[in-house]
């Protein structure tokens, strides 16, 4: 089990939170996220159910290439490249070229996310 904290904070929050850190007026806590979504809609686009068990899948069944995920998820190639592309993006997945084939591998199963209503707390 690999536990990705996440958090949930509004783009303009976000932004000041950086410019804070950047001027060294905000130290973030360890037990901070590290990884932001703008909106719980976000964050429920990129782990919708589909991904969640595309998730699973990759977890179960290790997949050695996009070719081999694209048969046993009944996706097309191109499909599953744009998700897992974005699941990358976000540490959810790591994408590794091994002998010419891109090779996913999961890196976050379970998820403990943070927000609230003050987040202006920096």
């Amino acid at each position: 089990m690999k536990v990705m904290n996440v958090g949930i904070m509004s783009r303009e929050d976000y932004k000041n939170r950086t410019i804070a850190i950047a001027r060294g007026v905000y130290k973030p806590k360890p037990s901070e996220p590290k990884v932001w979504f703008e909106s719980i809609k976000s964050l429920s686009q990129v782990l919708s159910n589909e991904n969640q068990e595309l998730l699973k899948l990759i977890v179960e069944r290790k997949p050695q290439s996009l070719t081999e995920l694209e048969q046993i998820s009944h996706r097309k190639k191109s499909n599953l490249s744009r998700t897992l592309k974005t699941l990358e993006n976000y540490g959810i997945v790591s994408l590794t070229k091994e002998s010419g084939k891109v090779v996913p591998t999961v890196q976050a199963t379970d998820f403990e996310v943070k927000f609230g209503l003050n987040t202006a707390a920096y």
